[in-house]
């Protein structure tokens, strides 16, 4: 995910060589108003670009233009309010170490398919990644999550945040997280609201594939989702080990993005709503 796939690791990548590039079986973002197989053509406009509201998404969710972020602190603050602590993805989880990203920069995908960390564009306000686990016991290895919250300056450009993501798995169904860990056979898949059981976010997109790590060995399951809620994108990351199942990892995923996605409502939604 743009920004995000790499949030599972501690944003520390370097280059390791050129993972495998290909096509993926995802399917086509309703957002993206271009060929996301080729990236979003410069110019052109995404759909929805305007604010959301019930009659046009269906969604119960009106921001309040008052509640909106207008600056760099104003942006941090809302991201720490809304990415999620421990707590939040399960029982027994707990923070690691570190267990938030440096604020001034973001991951990013190079033309080999490697995360790397890079400067905020001028498009986004603010993001945060934060870091946590369910520790190994009985045999078994950790559950180890992130969750990225990205404020943007419009949600334009939200939009087309999540058009490129989808293009990145695209590009590169495998992809170095950082040095040691790595995913393969990346697929992805985007839904507006009501399409393929999307009935909590104005788009959200998931991606599953194999995760494989020099310390926890592999392949294991991987899974992350994303989704839009005005000018804020939420992602959850989910890598399993051993004896963990796809279940486990899931279900962690699920809460932990579900929280996410209402203390967006609960922090820039209208009163009203």
């Amino acid at each position: 995910m743009a920004g995000c796939s790499g949030g599972g690791g501690d944003g520390t990548a370097k280059p390791a060589g050129s993972g495998s590039t290909g096509s993926s079986t995802g399917t086509k973002s309703p957002t993206a108003s271009a060929d996301t197989r080729s990236g979003p053509t410069p110019g052109a406009s995404p759909s929805p670009s305007a604010s959301p509201s019930p009659s046009a998404t269906g969604l119960d969710f009106t921001p309040d233009p008052g509640r909106a972020p207008k600056t760099r602190a104003e942006a941090l603050r809302l991201a720490r309010a809304i990415a999620a602590a421990p707590a939040r993805w399960g029982p027994g989880f707990v923070r690691r170490t570190p267990y938030e990203s440096d604020p001034a920069f973001r991951p990013v995908l190079d033309a080999n398919c490697v995360w790397q960390r890079g400067p905020l564009p001028s498009t986004v306000l603010a993001t945060l990644t934060r870091y946590s686990e369910l520790p190994a016991e009985d045999g078994k290895g950790p559950v180890r999550v992130a969750a990225v919250v990205t404020v943007h300056r419009t949600v334009k450009d939200a939009d087309w945040e999540m058009a490129a993501t989808l293009e990145e798995a695209l590009r590169c169904p495998d992809q170095q997280l950082r040095q040691g860990e790595r995913i393969t056979g990346l697929a992805s898949q985007g839904s507006d609201y009501g399409v393929l059981g999307n009935l909590t976010a104005e788009d959200m997109l998931t991606e599953g594939g194999k995760y494989y790590s020099d310390e926890l060995g592999g392949p294991h399951h991987y899974y992350s989702t994303q989704s839009r809620m005005g000018q804020v994108t939420v992602a959850a990351f989910g890598k399993g080990s051993k004896g963990r199942s796809m279940e486990e990892v899931n279900t962690a995923l699920l809460q932990g993005s579900g929280a996410m996605v209402s203390a967006v409502e609960s922090e820039l939604g209208a009163d009203d709503q």
